[in-house]
């Protein structure tokens, strides 16, 4: 092995890509590599790229731009570009950033390692390691460094995608459906929890169909009941559920769990029958009621993530309208807004109908506006009530309070709580009264009698 080296790692996009950059990071440690924070001391500076939509693919391009800048101007002797955008257009991105010395895709990331144990510089175009079809999945033998803090951290049950939702890259970028074993799964949340994480956020491209892949075909549900009981594990919280793949069984293991959190994160895309059939997502607006109504009234305390497309070709004002509508009554807790993203590859780019630019930001703007009111009117409707909140650090308000989540806030993507008359640690659990209520964000209080275990 060539000596130890500098390593810098910056990660884009989603929390899946947060994960996959852990674990090149834990690879690198374990090989005796050093992990610095500052990419202008880095020997070798590492870019994990997100290639989701046009807005991420233009960060990722700017990002190793600038990391490239660090060749001439820092320590670093080789850029290496891994992820999504570096798997949908190697060739591409070799011609046109020339700095670039390795190019690897979405599944081929833990070949950082042979990059930093061999030792030199390459001469002439970037060398390309990038798989036709991404096929690795981690497990809990991976190496794997955390970054933030401890008490929270994401774990990825499966990797890659079957559906054939109009919109979406996604399949063509990660591959197929890949589970892991409900005892690796387990394992490593074992192993996180002895570490001292409190929180494990389960993540997936979709949760709802882990295990199809494998032979004894185990469920969602399942692998919820073994992580039941895990010595310090607090709140286990799904990211990514399918609308149409909730089971009865599910429903009823997150209602009865002492662990699961009674918060789901159900992109839903859209209301209308004619944009789900254009979108191709396998159901219309009838399951999506039935389910809103299957899980309210089995999980007590349900708080209801979602996100929405709006402009995807095809979507008239009266089809918008409904979407409207639909926020308005639903009353979900937490939603996202995006406007469509044209994606070369995918069904949706060659649909016709194509809604203007300027019209998807209006659309975007008006309907995170009907969202706000509802947030505000639900905050507003807290005040008064006793929630145990997960400590986050001190706050970015005020220095006088600590700021934190309830189970109803995930973390980075939804608001927080800011709590006074408390002077706590990271990763305390504490209990506080709501004292008010805005947008996104809560105000609570801490008695001198509150306390949680």
């Amino acid at each position: 092995m060539s000596a130890s080296k500098a390593v810098y790692i910056v990660s884009l996009g989603c929390p899946k890509n947060r994960v996959d950059s852990e674990v090149m990071l834990g690879d690198a440690g374990a090989s005796g590599h050093r992990i610095v924070a500052d990419p202008a001391q880095a020997d070798v500076i590492v870019v994990n790229t997100c290639g989701f939509i046009e807005s991420a693919k233009e960060e990722s391009i700017e990002t190793i731009l600038e990391m490239a800048g660090h060749k001439g101007d820092g320590r670093c002797e080789e850029l290496v570009v891994t992820g999504c955008l570096s798997q949908r257009y190697p060739e591409e991105l070799a011609k046109e950033i020339p700095e670039i010395d390795h190019m690897l895709g979405s599944g081929d990331f833990r070949e950082v390692i042979k990059i930093l144990n061999t030792g030199g510089t390459r001469k002439g175009l970037p060398v390309l390691g990038v798989s036709e079809t991404p096929a690795f999945l981690y497990d809990h033998n991976t190496p794997r460094v955390l970054t933030g803090f401890r008490h929270t951290a994401y774990v990825k049950i499966a990797e890659g995608c079957d559906r054939p939702c109009a919109f979406c890259i996604i399949p063509k970028l990660r591959g197929p459906q890949r589970s892991r074993t409900i005892d690796s799964v387990v394992k490593e949340v074992e192993n996180l929890c002895a570490g001292g994480t409190k929180e494990i956020n389960l993540i997936a491209q979709d949760l709802t169909r882990f295990g199809v892949d494998l032979a004894d075909e185990p469920t969602l549900a399942q692998l919820l009941a073994a992580l039941e009981g895990i010595d310090g594990l607090h709140w286990v919280r799904l990211h990514y559920t399918y609308p149409s793949a909730f089971t009865d069984e599910l429903i009823d293991v997150i209602a009865e769990s002492s662990v699961v959190a009674k918060y789901v994160d159900v992109p839903l895309q859209h209301i209308d029958d004619a944009m789900l059939k254009k979108m191709r997502r396998g159901h219309g607006a009838r399951t999506t009621h039935e389910l809103l109504d299957r899980l309210r009234s089995t999980i007590d305390g349900l708080v209801l993530r979602s996100t929405f497309i709006v402009g995807h070709p095809g979507e008239t004002d009266e089809s918008f309208a409904k979407l409207c509508e639909f926020i308005q009554e639903a009353k979900l807790d937490h939603v996202g807004a995006f406007p469509f993203s044209t994606e070369e590859g995918t069904t949706a780019a060659m649909l016709p109908h194509r809604v203007p630019e300027e019209v998807k930001l209006q659309r975007q703007e008006e309907l995170m506006e009907l969202q706000r009111l509802v947030s505000r009117s639900k905050n507003e409707a807290k005040v008064g009530e006793t929630l145990e909140i997960l400590v986050e650090g001190i706050s970015d308000e005020s220095e006088y309070l600590m700021q934190g989540r309830w189970y109803g806030q995930a973390p980075e993507i939804d608001g927080s709580v800011y709590v006074s008359n408390f002077e706590g640690q990271v990763g305390d659990l504490v209990m506080a009264t709501v004292t008010d209520g805005s947008d996104y964000d809560l105000a609570a209080e801490v008695s001198p009698t509150d306390a949680a275990e």
